[in-house]
Parts: structure tokens; C-alpha cells; sequence
């Protein structure tokens, strides 16, 4: 008890001196790192990522390179063997006077949803060079919805190009940091350009948050070649979506209505690579839960979770309501016959398509600096500590 009630002292006087000194060399402070429970048998390991993100006027190129890459992501962190349920959210940032200080999107397995949000991101506002980081950090740290369970990889995506302001009346870093750590919650950081002012505290963010620190170009410097099947799995996927069926009170089909309008306007908004790669997500084992979302019929009917015949008539999708139970029965099990041989296509040719991009990935030197050889390294150190697997490399 004594010992802990020094140490409790000793990052008392620690963290003062960072908040009065924040150049101070993140060398020599140092937390004791989130404790770590590893994945038994019976467990279904849980991924909780949050990236928080410098929506200012000069991250536009950043901005851009999330809406095309953040299905990858999802997919390179599906790929552990043993498949984790993952959780995505975002913390969008700019500063005092702009349109925003901060909006935040909770942690949620609807990455469609969580993704139709990113879509309306916008690069604007700033000024002075510091941003609020500090009010960022704090935001994706203590108003998300971080699970709960023992058997989590919990990590924060800090993106920016600019430092905190320090002179702003609010929680600071290394407090946030702390309480990040207390929770299980490892913090990496990104600079995206080089601001020389940035480099000290991004550094110390990521050193106290038990995370990476590491510098990109101001674009992000992300994979960003495109492939002759993207098109046709973009088609595919559109195909995949329209096998689903909802049913369930109002309330439950009205929520699913919102998911299937995220869908429609990422199939309307998004380049042919980028709905590729929600494709091979979606028709992975990882994306199975962002796919069908909740109360989806085919799957019920499927799995016996639900009986067709003894659903009341306005549980019922409005497409079954005009037929015959025997009509019901065909339309639904065509579906799901549709949806299997939809998946199968969309795999094969996603090897098709990783084997092109792996050439071109040879051709370019192997683009071991790419931020998305830099996510992937990072993923799979860290989460290797919480007892998940990662093998094949990075998903472009």
C-alpha cells in the first residue's frame, strides 16, 4: 500500500511538471503501461479503435486519405486469426472560432454508418498554429463508449499536423493520458506534415499513451493505387447489400432504414476503390456484423433464429408482406443463396485483386514508410499484447 501511495505521488509531481513544461523530454516520464489480459478460447476478442482527426483547413489531403483507406484499415484488422468484433469511431477537431471545436461519433460495429459521418468531414477553419488537441484527446478518451471487457484492444489514431494549444483554461495531455492509461488505452499519434512545434508533443503523447509516434508527408502517405477489379467488387458489394431484409417492430426497421441509407450513400458518394474495399470487408468473417447490422431476416431465417412462418404480419420486411407464406419462403431462401454466391465472388476476386497490388508494391520498393505498412506494424505489436494474431501483412 505504500508503494503505490509513493508511486501515486511521484506521477502527481511527474505530470505537474509536464503540464508547466510540456517541451519536456517524454524520455523521462514514463507510466506503468495498461495492464493486459490475453483472449482465452471461449472469448471472442474486441478491437475499439477511435481516430481523432485534425479537420482544419490544411488536412485536407489527411482527410481524404481516411475516406479511402479506413475500409482497409477495418479489413487489415479483421485479418487476425482469431476474427475480432471491431468498433470504429472519430473524433473530428479544429479550435476556438471555428465552426467547431470538436464532433464527435461514438464507437459503433455500424461502420457504415460511422463512415457516412466521415464522408460529410471537411478540411477548414484554423488559424494560429496550435489546434485543440487537448480538447480532442479528452473527448475520444472519456466520451466514447470504450468496452468494458477484459478481452479489448482499445486503441486512439491521434491525427494532426499542428500542436496542442497549452494556453487554453482546460484538461491537458499528460492528464488525459493518464486516465487513457488507467482505462487500457494505448494512444498513438501521427504528424502528418513537419511542423517542428508539433514534434516534442506528439511524442510525448504517444511515449505516455504506451504508443507509436511517427511522421507521415501532409497527405498521409497512404497505399493509394487502384486495381482492374475494383469496379466489378464494387458492383458485387452493391448486389451483396441488396439481400438484406429487416424486420422487427417500427422502431427496429426505422434504425435499420438509417444503415441502409448510410449504404446508399456510400455506393453514391465513393470511388470504385474505396467501395472495393468496404466489399472485401463486409464479405469477410470480420465484416460480417457491419453487413447485416441488426434484426437482418435472411440470416435469422437461416441460422433458425427465427421462424418465417410465425412472425406477426407487420414484423415482416414491406417486400414479404404482399406474398403467400410458400412465396416468402422461396423469396427468402433465394436470398440467401444470392448472398453466399455473392461473398464467394467478391473473395476470389479479392485475391485476384491483392495479388496485383502486391506486385505493385514490389515494383515500388516495397513501401515499407506507407502509412499503411507504419498502422499495420503498429496494430499488430499491440495487439499481439492483448492476444491477437496478425500474419498476412497489411490490406491495401
Amino acid at each position: 500500500m505504500k508503494a503505490k501511495l509513493l508511486g501515486i505521488a511521484l506521477f502527481g509531481l511527474t505530470l505537474g511538471a509536464i503540464v508547466y513544461y510540456p517541451q519536456l523530454s517524454a524520455k523521462s516520464i514514463q507510466l506503468d503501461p495498461p495492464i493486459k489480459h490475453h483472449i482465452t478460447a471461449n472469448d471472442k476478442p474486441k478491437i475499439d479503435v477511435v481516430f481523432v482527426l485534425d479537420t482544419t483547413g490544411s488536412m485536407g489531403g489527411l482527410i481524404q486519405t481516411a475516406k479511402e483507406k479506413i475500409w482497409s484499415i477495418a479489413t487489415t484488422m479483421a485479418s487476425a486469426q482469431q476474427t475480432p468484433e471491431i468498433r470504429i469511431g472519430l473524433v473530428a477537431y479544429r479550435d476556438r472560432g471555428d465552426a467547431y471545436v470538436t464532433k464527435v461519433v461514438d464507437l459503433s460495429d455500424d461502420l457504415d454508418s460511422v463512415y457516412a459521418t466521415l464522408m460529410d468531414f471537411a478540411a477548414d477553419g484554423g488559424g494560429d498554429t496550435p489546434e485543440s488537441v487537448n480538447k480532442a484527446l479528452y473527448d475520444a478518451v472519456h466520451n466514447m463508449s470504450w468496452s468494458q471487457e477484459d478481452q479489448a484492444y482499445q486503441v486512439i489514431f491521434l491525427v494532426g499536423d499542428a500542436p496542442p494549444h497549452m494556453n487554453y483554461n482546460e484538461v491537458r495531455y499528460p492528464e488525459i493520458v493518464a486516465s487513457a492509461s488507467e482505462k487500457g488505452i494505448v494512444i498513438n499519434t501521427i504528424q502528418c506534415g513537419e511542423i517542428p512545434s508539433a514534434v516534442a508533443p506528439w511524442t510525448q503523447i504517444a511515449s505516455l499513451g504506451h504508443g507509436n509516434f511517427f511522421q507521415v508527408e501532409q497527405a498521409g502517405g497512404a497505399v493509394a493505387f487502384t486495381t482492374p477489379y475494383d469496379e466489378e467488387i464494387a458492383d458485387l458489394s452493391a448486389k451483396l447489400d441488396d439481400t438484406r431484409l429487416y424486420y422487427g417492430t417500427e422502431e427496429e426497421k426505422e434504425k435499420m432504414e438509417g444503415k441502409v441509407a448510410a449504404t446508399d450513400k456510400m455506393h453514391a458518394g465513393l470511388s470504385f476503390a474505396s467501395r472495393a474495399r468496404r466489399g472485401i470487408f463486409n464479405a469477410s468473417a470480420g465484416g460480417r456484423t457491419n453487413l447485416l447490422g441488426d434484426n437482418e431476416l435472411v440470416d435469422a431465417v437461416v441460422n433458425g433464429a427465427v421462424d418465417l412462418n410465425e412472425l406477426e404480419e407487420d414484423a415482416l420486411p414491406e417486400a414479404l408482406k404482399p406474398m403467400a407464406p410458400a412465396e416468402q419462403e422461396v423469396f427468402v431462401a433465394e436470398l440467401a443463396d444470392k448472398r453466399v454466391d455473392l461473398q464467394r465472388q467478391i473473395r476470389e476476386l479479392s485475391q485476384y485483386r491483392d495479388g496485383y497490388l502486391a506486385k505493385k508494391v514490389e515494383e515500388a520498393g516495397g513501401l515499407k514508410s506507407s502509412l499503411d505498412q507504419k498502422l499495420y506494424d503498429t496494430v499488430k505489436e499491440q495487439a499481439g499484447e492483448a492476444g491477437l494474431d496478425y500474419e498476412d501483412g497489411p490490406n491495401y
